[in-house]
């Protein structure tokens, strides 16, 4: 097998791992998940304590502070730091509430010396066992002539002036001569000044130097740090923990995505199923529908033929006619309103000639409705009741109207009697016309259409199929 298809097959296997455990992830509660990530917590704390990952991976070697070769007293006078053996050079350190003082202790090259640092800075002075540098010796000051012999010079200037000028001049070049050796002894008492100066530098460099080794004087100890592998155990199990999580919410989006496609394909599926379902149980209605209407219709001319044979031939070709006209409209799943009343009409003509002055029929429909979508049957069914329960049951009979009209975007269509009412005669069926209608108009058009059923006044029985409005 080549190394790709090595790879691929690899790939594959981890994309069907990571599926089943997203899966089974989506499959846990949230709390289940969080007990689980505690348990799994616990046990990787446990588990860096075992073997293998007790074992050593790796060691590290640190250096730490050591108190060994220094005494460091801490009390409420502050802290001392000194060296244990008095043979050491190491300065002394005290803190206390006035500041920081490094003694720093004599030895063949260097005098004792103290540092002291407070609020006032830093000062350097020399310690109990170094001498005192010798006081610098003060400058003269410079003679001058007194008022005295200022005017005893004028007085005498006349008898005594060269003598007194040549004295005058030799004092002069005495007080400058003096003058200039002050001078030389001030710039040497600079010089020597600027030296003291650059030697407590250098002192103080020393000092800082001897702080530092002092510190490191302090002693170090090694430590040994053992790094072991249980040592990130518990850091990689809370990771785990958290890409779990992720994976948990990113694919449970994922199942319910993929959930809702497979619900509405499976809506889709009974739609189409039931729409097949509607069709058949449509042609059984219809299927229904024809005998009935048949088996009355035969029923009237059979008896008009025993009392009144010219009118139950007259029957006879009205019900030619009406065969005509409704048999298509009977194997047909959508018709008009205007087809429907080329069925009604005939019907109502047949009737005319049985019940003859007792029954009055009225078609008031205008030409504009004629094309409105209404489905097939259902008015021949509504005026078929009309007259079989409440009209011929009554004895003097009454009228029979049919009217249609538009409201509200609906198509109302209604079939009115002056019979005996609803549900009161005595040959009063078993309901099937009326359940039949309402099952057709709940299949073809939800709950969009409605049948309803009201007196009619004064008399008798209004009957309504209201429809969505669509002309054809």
């Amino acid at each position: 097998m080549s190394l790709s298809g090595t790879v691929k097959d690899f790939g594959a296997g981890m994309a069907a791992l990571y599926r089943r455990y997203a899966e089974w992830l989506v499959s846990i509660t949230w709390k289940r998940f969080f007990l689980l990530s505690v348990l799994l917590l616990i046990v990787a704390g446990i588990l860096s304590n075992l073997p293998p990952f007790s074992w050593d991976i790796a060691t590290k070697t640190t250096h730490v502070p050591s108190s060994r070769n220094v005494d460091i007293t801490v009390d409420e006078h502050g802290v001392r730091i000194k060296p244990k053996s008095k043979r050491s050079q190491a300065p002394e350190v005290i803190i206390d509430e006035h500041g920081v003082q490094i003694r720093r202790k004599a030895d063949v090259n260097k005098p004792s010396l103290d540092i002291i640092i407070d609020e006032h800075g830093v000062q350097m002075r020399p310690g109990p066992e170094a001498p005192t540098p010798p006081t610098p010796p003060s400058s003269l000051p410079s003679p001058k002539p007194s008022a005295a012999q200022s005017s005893l010079a004028d007085d005498i200037r006349r008898e005594v002036v060269e003598p007194l000028r040549r004295e005058i001049a030799k004092v002069q070049r005495e007080a400058a001569e003096e003058a200039r050796q002050d001078a030389d002894q001030a710039k040497q008492d600079a010089r020597q000044a600027q030296r003291d100066a650059e030697e407590k530098r250098h002192d103080a460099d020393d000092m800082r130097r001897e702080v530092m080794d002092a510190l490191s004087q302090l002693g170090t100890q090694e430590r040994v740090v053992h790094i072991q592998l249980g040592d990130y155990l518990p850091q990689v199990a809370f990771l785990f923990i958290l890409l779990s999580a992720g994976i948990k919410i990113a694919y449970a989006g994922r199942v319910k995505a993929e959930a809702k496609a497979a619900q509405a394909q499976e809506v889709a599926e009974a739609e189409s199923l039931q729409r097949q379902v509607v069709e058949a149980r449509m042609a059984a209605m219809q299927a229904q529908v024809e005998p009935h209407f048949l088996f009355n219709t035969l029923a009237s001319i059979d008896h008009l033929i025993e009392v009144d044979p010219p009118r139950a031939s007259r029957m006879q070709r009205n019900l030619i006619a009406l065969l005509r006209a409704s048999m298509p409209a009977m194997r047909e799943k959508a018709t008009n309103l205007g087809r429907e009343l080329e069925v009604v009409r005939p019907y109502l003509e047949i009737l005319k000639v049985r019940m003859e002055e007792r029954l009055q029929a009225q078609v008031n429909v205008s030409e504009g409705l004629y094309s409105a979508d209404f489905p097939p049957m259902m008015l021949q069914s509504l005026v078929e009741n009309a007259i079989k329960h409440g009209l011929e049951p009554k004895a003097d009979g009454g009228s029979l109207t049919v009217s249609a009209e538009v409201a509200h975007g609906k198509l109302h269509v209604s079939v009115a009697d002056t019979g005996v009412g609803f549900a009161r005669a005595a040959t009063a069926g078993t309901g099937t016309g009326l359940t039949n209608i309402r099952e057709r108009l709940k299949l073809i058009y939800g709950d969009a259409a409605e049948l309803r059923i009201a007196p009619n006044a004064p008399t008798g029985t209004r009957v309504t199929i209201v429809v969505p409005y669509k002309a054809t």
